[in-house]
């Protein structure tokens, strides 16, 4: 018979044995460095849903061109947002008392529309549209066989999103980032329908004084309490960011735009996130 009081579990040596994975000053020495890229090589297009994809034929099909002449320059994963009609769902679960993880599941319902509205358009040339978990496990496969995937910008919390609000606050800017930041891609573009951030909304009454950004930092907006072209949410998100430096943010309805700033060329807002450079 064999011997059953011998033990043979391995135990192998590690600095969080017996520490909480909760206490900062503990972790930092093992997980303080930098990961590595997963798609260094990638690049990250957010196109509005309600500044973009609701204007139909006239806003979309331009881009779609667009993107099509890019695709021999870059590998693209193009994400989209919701718009007007994830606002009508918004309004009919609020009324109902639906909790807001509930609503960000129904909101990310129309940015999933939209992307598949999208990747049809693109369809001819190998683009089609792929869900989060693809995202996730697959995504480099995809890339290999076609040069731009499509997905829905919302991230996946859905029933588990934060309960700090009756809205959903990590809406599609911010799950377009953090899916970047978390690939380690070259850069993200968010597509809207203005040159990007203002001292004022530029499509209110008083627009004609409102004042341009060119450039600013994820720290000096955060306390800025005007009017944003994307998720207040995104602030947050991009001061803890590891490795996307700067976001740019370029009206899509005018031609050409984002073809610059996918070639580095700074033709919206820029704004520099917390990542440094190494």
């Amino acid at each position: 018979m064999a011997d059953i009081t011998n033990n043979t579990i391995k135990h192998i040596a590690s600095p969080l044995a017996r520490q909480t994975l909760l206490d900062g000053d503990l972790t930092r020495p093992i997980a303080g460095g930098r990961p590595i890229r997963i798609l260094p090589w990638l690049q990250v297009v957010k196109i509005g849903g309600r500044s973009i994809m609701d204007r139909g034929a006239e806003a979309i099909l331009p881009i779609v061109e667009e993107i099509r002449k890019l695709l021999p320059e870059h590998r693209l994963l193009i994400l989209t947002g919701a718009g007007i009609r994830a606002r009508h769902v918004y309004g009919v679960g609020l009324d109902l008392g639906l909790p807001v993880g509930s609503l960000a599941k129904l909101g990310a319902s129309e940015a999933g529309q939209n992307g598949h509205i999208l990747a049809s358009l693109l369809a001819p040339e190998g683009v089609s549209y792929v869900d989060h978990p693809t995202i996730a496990t697959q995504l480099a496969l995809y890339l290999s066989a076609a040069r731009a995937v499509v997905g829905s910008a919302f991230p996946p919390y859905h029933h588990h999103e934060f309960p700090n609000s009756r809205i959903p606050s990590h809406r599609a800017d911010t799950g377009a980032f953090l899916l970047a930041d978390a690939l380690g891609a070259a850069g993200l573009t968010i597509i809207e329908d203005v040159d990007g951030l203002y001292t004022s909304d530029p499509n209110a009454q008083d627009g004609k004084q409102a004042e341009f950004i060119s450039e600013t930092t994820a720290a000096e907006l955060a306390g800025y309490q005007g009017t944003l072209p994307f998720d207040r949410a995104l602030i947050d998100v991009m001061a803890t960011a590891r490795h996307i430096e700067h976001v740019q943010i370029v009206n899509g309805l005018i031609p050409g735009r984002l073809t610059a700033a996918l070639r580095g060329e700074h033709v919206g807002t820029i704004i520099h996130t917390g990542a440094r450079k190494v």
